[in-house]
């Protein structure tokens, strides 16, 4: 028998304001081996982004089947304020599922989805937000540039810009960082030729961007997902999971896939190395203030573009004289050719 009123009835939902969603979907089975550094590295990553941020974000995380000891303690960061949204998963559903699981409801204008292993440093909030400000068009904007990314997703950009100088190569602004992250994903060392230039993208008012974006940490324009397939992914982890959901969207939306020019994170991979460590106790704390990012221009869909850049523009780059002609007339030298033709 229910008696009384329900007081939550008819009562609307009381919202602090909040433009920025931060996803990360988390998986540590176990500590041991492999993992036994995983849980650190997240908390760094967790904290970094609460300390840096300029706005006052939300964090989603989705504790996608980790261990017992893991779920604990991330209770422990929700009752500590740390985390605005913990999703509990039993069993592992792959990592584009965990992260549908809070994407789906996110109602935030800017959406950042992130490994659980990346560390952010000060102003990689305001740097995203200005490329997205100097390029309209940008859909999805990482912070940190990795090498050999002009031709991975971005046959928009190249349609665009063929005839225009403001698309060319440019020297690497920080050759550290993008070796540090050769080192994170298994790579010794990284040879001159992956770090010495790089493609960039110049705005109206000289603002540069680097052509191509990875997947281990990006920042979306919500209405991107509008093209996300209802169905959820059929893989773990790999496969075409990340190109159907996070590449895909942003290129039928007519968005461009950039990073910034400096480097402004680092993905740590999975062990504690007196850097990182260095490095996280050296961030400071940013005062956070709210902006609904008005200033940032809303894509529309691109269907018919999407068509001629990706279905019969980037089929030229397949043709060798082609890609000689296009990297010679964007400031690559002969030798440096030979290496990105490789």
């Amino acid at each position: 028998m229910r008696k009384g009123k329900n007081i939550s009835k008819d009562k609307l939902l009381k919202k602090e304001p909040c433009s920025h969603r931060v996803i990360i979907p988390l998986y540590i089975p176990h500590e041991n081996d492999y993992y036994n550094d995983s849980f650190d590295i997240f908390k760094m990553c967790l904290l970094s982004i609460k300390k840096t941020s300029l706005s006052p974000l939300k964090i989603s995380v989705i504790n996608n089947g980790s261990c017992a000891s893991v779920h604990s303690k991330l209770i422990t960061l929700y009752e500590g304020g740390y985390i605005d949204e913990l999703i509990i998963v039993k069993d592992n559903i792959g990592k584009i599922n965990a992260i549908l699981k809070a994407l789906r409801t996110t109602e935030e204008r800017l959406i950042t989805i992130t490994d659980a292993d990346v560390l952010f440093l000060n102003k990689w909030e305001e740097e995203v937000i200005n490329i997205f400000k100097a390029f309209p068009k940008a859909g999805v904007v990482c912070p940190v540039p990795v090498f050999r990314t002009q031709l991975r997703l971005t046959s928009n950009i190249w349609i665009r810009y063929l005839f225009s100088n403001k698309l060319k190569f440019r020297p690497v602004k920080n050759q550290e960082a993008m070796t540090r992250f050769a080192n994170s994903i298994g790579w010794p060392w990284l040879d001159v030729k992956y770090k010495d230039i790089i493609a960039t993208l110049k705005s109206n008012d000289g603002d540069l961007a680097v052509v191509g974006a990875s997947h281990f940490v990006g920042t979306y324009k919500k209405e991107v997902f509008d093209k996300i397939p209802n169905t959820n992914s059929e893989y773990v982890l790999g496969g075409d999971s990340e190109y159907l959901y996070s590449d895909i969207p942003v290129l039928k939306m007519g968005g461009y896939r950039l990073a910034t020019y400096d480097n402004f994170a680092y993905h740590l991979g999975n062990t504690k190395e007196p850097w990182m460590i260095d490095l996280y106790d050296s961030l400071k704390d940013e005062q956070k203030v709210y902006d609904n990012f008005d200033s940032i221009k809303k894509l529309t869909s691109k269907e018919t573009s999407y068509f001629i850049s990706e279905k019969i523009f980037k089929k030229l780059f397949t043709i060798k004289a082609f890609k000689k002609w296009i990297f010679k007339t964007k400031g690559l030298n002969n030798e440096q050719i030979k290496n990105f033709l490789k």
